[in-house]
């Protein structure tokens, strides 16, 4: 696992993608350079009375640039000051953090809900495989014509103003879709649906789990899901989202 650093991170660009959505791409030194698909950042704000880091996830990952691409949807105080953030802004980030999706080489379905959607994409141009991406919304499209270089697109919105109406799941029996494996991102409803059908369909099913969090790190248990076996750190039948996860193979843990 790649080692956590703490480094000042400079603002590269930044613009609006949808109502809320901002995509952001910082120069984040030997931090991208470590960086996998399904890892996450720490932001940590400016302003000194929000002392907790906001954890991001990880869009898209330039080595060679060492960069990185965040796109997160304003959800509070935190992502509201990042959101005002222009070229040039220095911002403190600590990463990569928690645990990536085990790349395998077998037919897949890459499923993104909402802002589950941009970790989706990195992960997209890293599997060597025949890939089926399903992207779920609510109404408002953003990053879906990024994934068309990728694999197949299909796409599910809650008012049919695109593709299938309904979810994801809708669109995987709309389309006849069959694959052997599944990496999500989104959530828990959508989550627990997949967990479901792959099992129901015998297939492998690895889901990235979104979790408020506090440190970041594993040590303040502020993130915990049950698992089946007994978490070395508690001696309980836990998982730390943001140290054993955020990604998880789905019958391993409950949500």
């Amino acid at each position: 696992m790649a080692e956590k650093k703490r480094e000042k991170a400079v603002v590269l660009s930044q613009k609006e993608i949808a109502p809320g959505i901002f995509d952001l791409r910082l120069a984040a030194g030997e931090i991208a350079v470590q960086a996998v698909p399904g890892q996450f950042l720490s932001l940590y704000c400016r302003d000194g009375s929000r002392l907790l880091p906001r954890p991001i996830s990880i869009c898209e990952i330039d080595r060679e640039e060492k960069s990185l691409r965040l796109v997160y949807r304003v959800a509070g105080k935190g992502t509201e000051e990042f959101s005002h953030m222009s070229q040039g802004t220095e911002i403190f980030i600590l990463g990569p953090l928690g645990n990536g999706f085990p790349l395998k080489g077998k037919k897949a379905f890459l499923v993104g809900g909402g802002i589950g959607i941009p970790p989706m994409l990195e992960l997209s141009k890293s599997l060597n495989c025949e890939k089926q991406i399903l992207l779920g919304y609510r109404d408002n499209l953003f990053l879906n014509e990024e994934f068309k270089p990728y694999g197949s697109v299909y796409i599910a919105t809650e008012d049919g103003s695109a593709g299938t109406k309904g979810n994801v799941i809708d669109a995987i029996k709309e389309n006849g879709l069959k694959a052997d494996i599944i990496y999500a991102c989104g959530p828990l409803p959508m989550l627990r649906a997949l967990k479901e059908y792959a099992k129901e369909q015998g297939i492998e099913c690895y889901v990235s789990l979104e979790e408020r969090m506090a440190c970041g790190i594993g040590a303040c248990l502020g993130c915990v899901c049950k698992s089946g076996e007994r978490d070395a750190h508690t001696n309980v039948n836990n998982k730390r989202i943001c140290k054993e996860g955020p990604v998880f193979l789905a019958q391993e843990v409950e949500f």
